[in-house]
């Protein structure tokens, strides 16, 4: 997928092919917290997605602002989990009902 915002979501196809998947739980990873991956859970979660990530599966230039935005997304948009547990599916023996999109 190819975005031109910060938000994985905004003038993409995301939410309709996870909606189309029956997808209701999203995993946001990857680099600079505090603009593409911020955005992207806080508009996964707006749209009613439960939103996963793992304080060792995002990174930014700036340690003080990813910490900042790791306490605001626990706060108020996503749920902390280890990535040995991310790598398992989030739950184990009911990894294959649950679809995992990876932004």
């Amino acid at each position: 997928m190819r975005k031109n915002t910060y938000s994985a979501f905004r003038n993409t196809r995301l939410e309709e092919q996870l909606r189309e998947m029956g997808v209701e739980e999203v995993i946001v990873t990857g680099v600079m917290t505090n603009l593409c991956c911020e955005t992207t859970a806080r508009e996964a979660f707006i749209r009613g997605f439960r939103v996963f990530s793992s304080t060792d599966a995002l990174a930014t230039s700036d340690l003080e602002l990813h910490e900042a935005t790791l306490k605001n997304l626990a706060y108020g948009f996503a749920y902390f989990v280890d990535c040995k547990r991310l790598r398992e599916g989030l739950f184990g023996n009911q990894r294959k009902k649950i679809e995992i999109a990876l932004v």
